[in-house]
């Protein structure tokens, strides 16, 4: 089942000083509601936020909010675990795959053997050479 992502709002959040909200709090409601602005409320002085006026499609409960998490955890594990499988799948393939070409290249090793002395040309001894560890392997 497909789960739509938690997009964050793209704009920063605007802060203001908790004087300067009381003083412009109708302004600010109306921001939110018309334009989707996050209004983030500071105590005077403290830039660190103790409130936000948001639009009300925004605000959540903390069950909510758990909610999405939990819901968010439950895909991103579902995801990791498909990913996990398929990583493994694919390492079989590759090891398979390189089973079959190492199997080939052994057979045509051997064909050229029975055709040309070994050694006696030094062109194929550097494709030999160069061959060697998937020969090995």
């Amino acid at each position: 089942m497909a789960v739509p992502a938690l997009t964050p709002h793209p704009d920063p959040p605007r802060s203001v000083p908790l004087r300067e909200a009381r003083t412009r709090f109708s302004q600010l409601v109306a921001l939110a509601e018309l334009t989707d602005a996050v209004t983030v409320v500071t105590r005077d002085g403290d830039p660190r936020p103790v409130a936000a006026i948001v639009p009300a499609a925004a605000a959540r409960s903390g069950a909510q909010a758990r909610a999405d998490a939990d819901r968010l955890a439950t895909v991103t594990a579902g995801w990791a675990r498909r990913l996990e499988e398929q990583h493994r799948r694919s390492g079989q393939r590759h090891a398979a795959e390189l089973g079959a070409i190492r199997a080939a290249l052994a057979e045509a090793w051997a064909e050229l053997d029975r055709r040309v002395v070994p050694g006696s040309d030094p062109t194929l001894a550097r494709l030999r050479a160069a061959h060697n560890d998937l020969l090995a392997g």
